[in-house]
């Protein structure tokens, strides 16, 4: 109540005034600042905005992990904890932190990710209907969510029901991934993983499930591979498959070719990137909480990155140290990482990680009392209930850690190291090394000061491989951990960044323009007496990248102390570029093995798991995926994606062969399209629903050969506005004229008895200045201008109110949906990991380097 009070009382910004003050506090770059205010700036439900910069969020997140921390002995204080986090430097907490410490207007959790999951009992009806429930109850509250299907029983097994057999796992992957897609609107957060284990006789089917276009396109799936089953693979053995799966006494079996088997996953892998690969033996054997499954904790599946393997109900929040922040001296010769700084930040990191969880645990008890006070049956309720008490248990009881780094590639660079090189390999261990002893000694330092997590047991972790390397190599941490015990599960991982990871690059001085990658060479403007450097980069032909990309690289040559007046031979600048900080580091570039082997070796550091995704050319063969999986397993690693370039692409797979083809117009990504006729009298028009600040609207989007053509906004439900049936989903626009000869625009739809219900004078039920820009856009469409583009000038606009600046926004969201999958962007950084391999998937903006994914 004290939050809400003071929020009332602080003043508010307009969203000018903190668009400009972000934009001076992120230097310039008008997408951090978007970035912030829309996801991360305080706001409440009427768009009242809080917060003038990340300053104001900052000293919020200090203040409230202050408050946590004068509980315990050796308190942080609010300074200090604000001069870790400031300026996304040295600490940054992930989005759902970010978003939720101190926030009084949002119920929501702290947690990026959960697993649920009833047992391997539970394979009714009854106990699926729950566990759907379960997902878009944490979906709503933007958590990604993980569970397993292996508790369904095969298709073809005797069921106790009209059926009289059951149908598998393919159509309740479908049930499940329908769920996600429905509640991911309205910035909703909406990210589903669903994993089978191999040795359940329908996972085949489940590899294949999401060949088919258009099919479970709302989850990510992996497959839980064991160890017998590679061995049979690599031996060219039969391997058997049961239901339940593991069981001594199975009602189901069947004996199945191994290599057969993961010859489809890897076609699969090759063809679209999925399904994923969860080694899971190495998993279980080296995972903390399971030598706890007996009491609760056995994991069963992973949260939709990959990187947080999780027993049923227990959840994670993220933070990630910035490695870059701990170069002294980088891009010089001169450059070294400050290990004593960055042990000594890991330390208060652990501390303010612990200090979340109790955050957590308000939120929490927030959402409990919401429940407990919505006027809805308590049958109705029940299954919410039980769901967020069984996560507080999980919270409070194992007291689990997400802490992670992000900008290594950056750190290795600026020390001068080529990533994923074997220099580059042993450097990352030891930081991660370091990071893994220096958490684990705040966790213990903890339990001695606030007890430790409430069923530590050291005789059950006492044969854990990963307890023994922290034995072996810090053999007094081990020693004090027997004693004190620890205050956490778990704690590490490595998670994608997300949009933190671009807020970081630009006011962390990162500087990720410094990559002249050495592609080809031609003089571009050879009447340009003042060029003196002829090299183009991999980004493109055209002048304008040519000039950028000079403009980088001759700042490099300053850094590094080269004379940008010399004009270099071709010889000399070879040898100059090779010495570049990101040569031969780019995602492109990286050798794939290495790559792998890079992760396994850093995986034997991390108690969770690492996200990452293997990014393969489009000329890739199955063999060189076959080939990457295998080594996967082989070096240790968790979990593996492969993902070909243009893979998910479908028909824009050849995008390459046709970019001959691409007019030299400025600012367009694919070629426009022209309509062949003029507006037909009547348009096929589909409805899409949004909420402009507190008020409910309806667009109307006229479709002309498959395409956007027109879009009519207006609001809903409303005495004035447009009152539709939300059943209606589409229809038609018909262009008709009144008897004065003035054009007309109406609306027409059949009802559920299949008689047509016209809405007359559509046109007229706008707001005038709604009204003209809707008809600038829809011009936009008529001339043919890609979809993408059109969001992209949507979203450009700026617009004279805060109120007519959110239903242009919504109008972005509505069109976004149909910009084909695959379809390509330039122009744009992947906020993740800077990558500029971004395309439309699902209307979502999607990175092919590391899979990250922005809609909205």
């Amino acid at each position: 109540m004290e939050n809400v009070i003071a929020a009332e009382k602080s003043t508010k910004y307009t969203n000018d005034q903190a668009f400009k003050a972000s934009l001076d506090y992120f230097k310039g770059d008008d997408l951090a600042a978007r970035v912030w205010l829309n996801k991360y700036a305080l706001k409440d439900s009427d768009g009242n905005i809080y917060e003038l910069s990340p300053n104001d969020m900052h000293r919020r997140i200090a203040s409230e992990i202050a408050r946590i921390e004068v509980r315990y002995p050796n308190a942080m204080s609010e300074d200090e904890i604000f001069d870790l986090i400031k300026d996304f430097n040295y600490i940054i907490p992930q989005g759902s932190p970010m978003t939720g410490i101190g926030n009084p207007y949002q119920i929501a959790s702290l947690s990026n990710c959960f697993v649920i999951g009833n047992g391997s009992k539970s394979d009714s009806y009854g106990g699926i209907m729950k566990i759907d429930q379960e997902q878009v109850q944490l979906m709503k509250r933007r958590g990604g969510v993980g569970h397993d299907l292996s508790h369904i029983r095969p298709k073809g097994s005797a069921v106790k029901n009209s059926a009289l057999t059951s149908t598998g796992l393919v159509p309740f992957m479908e049930r499940f991934s329908n769920s996600t897609r429905e509640v991911a609107q309205d910035g909703r957060r909406g990210a589903l993983m669903l994993s089978v284990s191999i040795n359940h006789p329908d996972s085949e089917d489940f590899i294949d499930a999401k060949l088919e276009q258009g099919k479970i396109t709302g989850a990510n799936v992996s497959v839980r591979i064991d160890d017998a089953f590679m061995r049979a693979v690599k031996n060219d053995e039969k391997y058997t498959q049961k239901y339940p799966i593991h069981s001594d006494n199975p009602a189901f079996t069947k004996d199945v070719e191994a290599r057969r088997i993961w010859s489809k996953i890897v076609h699969n892998a090759w063809k679209s990137a999925e399904p994923g690969i969860l080694f899971w033996d190495t998993i279980i054997n080296e995972s903390l909480p399971d030598c706890y499954a007996n009491l609760g904790y056995e994991t069963v599946s992973t949260n939709p990155c990959g990187e947080i393997p999780l027993c049923p109900y227990d959840s994670c929040r993220l933070l990630a140290i910035n490695l870059f922040a701990y170069v002294n001296n980088p891009f010089t010769k001169e450059a070294s990482f400050d290990f004593e700084l960055f042990k000594k930040h890991v330390n208060k990191a652990q501390r303010m990680m612990d200090d979340i969880i109790d955050l957590e645990l308000e939120k929490i008890d927030a959402i409990l009392a919401k429940i407990n006070a919505d006027p809805e049956d308590e049958e109705i309720k029940r299954t919410e209930r039980n769901l967020w008490t069984e996560i507080r248990i999980k919270a409070e009881e194992g007291r689990r850690t997400g802490v992670g780094i992000t900008a290594e590639g950056d750190m290795l660079a600026a020390l001068g190291i080529r990533y994923a090189s074997e220099e580059g390999t042993a450097f990352s261990v030891e930081v991660h090394k370091t990071l893994a002893l220096a958490a684990y000694r705040a966790s213990v330092e903890m339990a001695a000061e606030r007890g430790a997590f409430a069923i530590y047991d050291s005789k059950r972790e006492e044969n854990n491989p990963f307890l023994m390397r922290i034995k072996d190599a810090d053999p007094a941490l081990y020693n004090d951990m027997m004693e004190h015990g620890r205050r956490n599960i778990a704690l590490l991982t490595i998670a994608p960044t997300g949009s933190t990871s671009l807020m970081t690059q630009t006011t962390s001085g990162i500087e990720p323009v410094f990559m002249p990658v050495y592609k080809r060479r031609r003089k571009v403007n050879p009447n340009d007496k003042d060029v003196r450097i002829d090299f183009v980069d991999e980004v493109g032909d055209s002048w304008e990248e040519y000039v950028v990309f000079h403009h980088n690289f001759k700042l490099w040559m300053e850094i590094n102390n080269l004379d940008t007046t010399i004009n270099y031979s071709n010889e000399e600048l070879d040898v100059i570029i090779e010495k570049s900080p990101y040569y031969k580091s780019t995602s492109n570039d990286v050798d794939w093995l290495s790559k792998v082997k890079m992760q396994g070796a850093i995986q034997k550091w991390i108690d969770h798991s690492i996200s990452v995704t293997i990014n393969v050319p489009n000329d890739a063969t199955e063999d060189l995926v076959d080939q990457l999986y295998r080594t996967a397993w082989e070096e240790g690693c968790k979990g593996v994606t492969v993902y070909r370039d243009g893979s998910r692409s479908g028909v824009l797979i050849s995008n390459e062969t046709k970019k001959e083809e691409k007019p030299e117009t400025e600012g367009l990504t694919t070629t426009p399209i022209l309509f062949t006729s003029k507006r037909p009298q009547i348009l096929e028009a589909d409805i899409v629903r949004f909420q402009n600040n507190k008020e409910k609207w309806i667009a109307f989007i006229g479709i002309l050969d498959d395409r956007p053509y027109e879009i009519f906004t207006g609001l809903s439900d409303d005495e004035d506005g447009i009152l539709i049936p939300r059943w209606v989903t589409e229809g038609s626009i018909i262009k008709n004229r009144n008897e004065d000869g003035s054009s007309r625009y109406d609306f027409q739809y059949k009802n559920l008895r299949g008689y047509k219900t016209t809405i007359e004078g559509l046109s007229h039920k706008f707001d005038p200045e709604y009204w003209n820009y809707a008809k600038l856009i829809s011009g936009t469409l008529r001339h043919g201008m890609p979809i993408q583009n059109v969001v992209d000038l949507i979203n450009s606009l700026q617009l004279s109110t805060e109120s007519i600046n959110t239903w242009k926004n919504g109008v972005a969201r509505a069109l976004k949906k149909y910009v084909p999958d695959g379809t390509e962007i330039a122009g744009q950084k992947c906020s993740n990991c800077s990558s500029t391999q971004l395309m439309y998937q699902e209307g979502c903006l999607t990175c092919k380097n590391c899979g990250s994914s922005k809609c909205g």
